[in-house]
């Protein structure tokens, strides 16, 4: 409340737990950066809650460019009925993912990466 003060630090991603950082907000968006599980307990509190934020690779690893673990957690998330992630979201996900996979040689992933988008153009 307003009348309280903060009596435990937010959860920060595994890469700053231990940097003795404190985020208050992200420079990109104007929201906080946290940790993967509390956007999952999020979700789970509230099913509207917005996947952008759980899905930003920045949550998992300091890499902004490893898509990993956020691609295959839409999945995860996708055969559970969540499906409010914006079609752009989806599209930079998945491209971005596959790219990743290009780039590394494993191309024939990528390929199977892509076959999840559901927009054929």
């Amino acid at each position: 409340t307003s009348e309280c003060e903060k009596y435990a630090c937010c959860p920060l991603p595994p890469y700053l737990e231990d940097s003795g950082c404190v985020i208050e907000e992200d420079d990109n968006a104007g929201r906080p950066l946290r940790d993967v599980c509390f956007h999952l307990l999020k979700l789970y509190s509230d099913r509207s809650y917005e996947l952008d934020q759980l899905l930003d690779p920045r949550s998992v690893t300091c890499d902004p460019l490893d898509f990993r673990l956020s691609w295959h957690l839409w999945e995860v998330l996708r055969a559970l009925n969540y499906s409010h992630l914006s079609q752009q979201s989806r599209g930079v996900l998945n491209t971005s993912y596959a790219a990743q996979l290009e780039s590394e040689g494993l191309w024939e992933w990528a390929v199977f990466v892509m076959l999840h988008e559901p927009d054929t153009q």
